[in-house]
């Protein structure tokens, strides 16, 4: 199930979206958009961008404390309800305390503000790439994705069946063919590889849980 945000959450009025241009309404709830920085040093881009993106804190009188949204399924930018499926290949990272370090955070992003997330780790990618003299588009690493044709797949390669088994997919030879010992130690180390790509998934999801009970 995927719960999308709440344009009206925090006392917005509905239909009301930030601009790409005022860092402040860019921590609103809204739709996914690029955020245009206003400097245009990419290290002082990388501030910016990261001030947006840190948790909102709790307020009283003049004192901040705490994290207001530190909750499951919640945007602890924005406050915004989403829950994210585990094989969306747009889910952000478990929220650090300070974006890019800190403790980890028990909330996580609304697809805005994951967005915004990915837009700083390419603005990062950037600034390293510039920093060793590398050009930043042969930089940027590309995720291998299995190319699967219309019509059933026929032929995968190992790649392609650890990266559909880490997804959640079940693999398995066609029926009536017989595996030799070294076709089924194949299929099986793969079957293993992709059942311990799901687990390390998991595994950060569970430590956030495990200290929300404590």
């Amino acid at each position: 199930m995927v719960v999308g945000f709440n344009p009206g959450l925090l006392g917005n009025p509905a239909g009301t979206f930030g601009s790409p241009i005022d860092s402040l309404n860019a921590r609103n709830p809204g739709p996914v958009i690029e955020y245009k920085y206003k400097s245009a040093k990419p290290k002082k881009q990388l501030k910016e961008i990261r001030k947006i993106l840190l948790p909102e804190k709790k307020k009283f009188l003049f004192l901040k404390y705490g994290f207001k949204f530190n909750m499951r399924h919640r945007c602890v930018v924005c406050g915004s309800l989403h829950e994210w499926e585990m094989s969306d290949p747009m889910r952000p990272p478990l929220p650090l305390s300070q974006v890019n370090k800190g403790r980890p955070l028990q909330g996580n992003y609304c697809p805005k503000h994951a967005a915004m997330f990915k837009q700083m780790e390419m603005l990062e990618q950037k600034i390293l790439a510039e920093e060793n003299g590398l050009e930043f588009r042969n930089f940027i690493p590309k995720p291998k994705m299995p190319v699967i044709k219309s019509g059933p797949a026929t032929n995968l390669n190992q790649s392609d069946i650890a990266s559909l088994i880490s997804l959640g997919w079940v693999i398995e030879p066609p029926r009536g063919t017989k595996e030799g010992p070294y076709e089924q130690y194949t299929r099986l180390m793969l079957d293993v590889q992709g059942k311990l790509a799901q687990i390390q998934k998991i595994i950060p999801i569970m430590e956030v849980e495990n200290n929300g009970e404590e």
